[in-house]
């Protein structure tokens, strides 16, 4: 009886220490000292072949195309020939994949789960790629390129696929794929399950029109109409309650006008939140009273991250002016504010909570990581990539 209660004191005290601790991407973690060091920074010393290599072929620091974030502490961010996570929130970063895929687009639904949009060094085709061990190898699921812009999976089996025109689905982790009806000319669409969905419809001189669809696209209904002399192409972000339609205008010096509209009650009633005119890219779609005239940072809308049913946050940036911000609202579109901007040419945002959130930002000579734990007020930056003038 001593001998046993003396190994289960022994293995409690390893287990406190994180002797016994398995590693969050899927394989057990080598033994670590009971006294962690402390937060790194900078590049945390990974990746340095890759980053000579790619500094003397590009001139450029490494740079990453994607981030995405489980909770506030888990998350992955990915590159060209790389990907790079944490479990601590960004206090120590782990090298999780050095390859031949270029990365363009993750998605994780869980821990372990994973696909990607990638595509060969120096290749330009993308290929549907999947792991099950977090990320650290990769299957390709396609034997030829695919035409998708961009993917989401819910679980380890059901995701989307789409391109501007069509979207399809998949009940096989991406073996095989099956096209949604959607509308004629839809340009952007988006399913928050098989059976809910929304598509961007331009009428050419006329206009856009949100469609709704509750039956998988059988059948759609008329959601909001938004006038347009020359509607191109929008997109739709859902969750919930909540539904944002981007509806773009033209581009030009690096600007681009847009409108967002809003619903809190899944398309039941609309409000618009911006209507950004631009000098390069003229007026925003749509008309009558917006909240704000201007989205964060001034600039060109990035993607949307929608948390719960009154939560949302969307990136802009302004390469000509040289920042980055992010706009946030808690109610599901009825107030909106625009946070305070930090450096940079471009952003991708990825907020698993209303607080928590991450951002890659890409400088002028640097590519960082920071964090949030305000929900975008303030940030902190936690992995960065440096060129060589720095």
């Amino acid at each position: 009886m001593n001998w046993t209660l003396n190994i289960r004191l022994r293995v409690l005290t390893l287990l406190s220490c994180g002797l016994l601790a398995a590693s969050v991407w899927g394989t057990a973690a080598p033994a670590q000292a009971a006294a962690a060091p402390a937060c790194g920074s900078g590049d945390h010393g990974l990746l340095q072949q890759l980053q000579a290599k790619h500094s003397a072929a590009e001139e450029t620091p490494l740079s990453f195309t994607d981030i995405q974030f489980l909770s506030g502490d888990t998350g992955r961010a990915a590159g060209s020939g790389f990907m790079i996570g944490t479990s601590d929130g960004g206090c120590h970063f782990q090298k999780i994949y050095e390859g031949q895929w270029n990365f363009r687009q993750i998605s994780f639904p869980d821990n372990v789960h994973g696909w990607a949009l990638a595509s060969v060094k120096e290749g330009t085709d993308a290929y549907l790629i999947a792991t099950a061990d977090g990320g650290s190898t990769w299957k390709r699921i396609s034997e030829t390129a695919v035409g998708f812009e961009r993917i989401a999976f819910t679980d380890s089996k059901h995701g989307f696929g789409y391109v501007r025109a069509f979207t399809y689905y998949t009940e096989d982790g991406g073996l095989s794929w099956s096209q949604i009806k959607t509308p004629a000319n839809t340009r952007g669409a988006e399913f928050s399950s098989r059976s809910n969905g929304w598509a961007v419809v331009v009428a050419p001189g006329e206009g856009y029109r949100i469609m709704k669809t509750t039956d998988g696209g059988a059948s759609w209904k008329l959601s909001l109409k938004s006038a347009f002399a020359y509607p191109e192409y929008g997109r739709v972000y859902a969750k919930g309650d909540q539904v944002y339609a981007f509806l773009y205008g033209g581009t030009g010096m690096s600007q681009t006008s847009y409108s967002l509209y809003a619903s809190s009650n899944q398309g039941g009633k609309w409000n618009r939140v911006i209507a950004e005119d631009t000098a390069g890219g003229g007026p925003a779609p749509g008309s009558g009273t917006a909240l704000l005239k201007k989205g964060p940072a001034s600039g060109k809308p990035g993607n949307m991250q929608l948390v719960g049913n009154s939560t949302a946050f969307l990136v802009g940036y302004s390469p000509a002016g040289e920042k980055v911000a992010v706009g946030r609202t808690f109610t599901g579109g009825r107030q909106w504010a625009n946070l305070p901007p930090i450096a940079g040419f471009d952003g991708i945002i990825s907020f698993p909570d209303s607080k928590d959130g991450w951002m890659a930002v890409r400088g002028q000579n640097s590519s960082s990581l920071y964090a949030t734990k305000d929900g975008g007020a303030t940030w902190k930056v936690k992995f960065t990539f440096k060129g060589t003038e720095q």
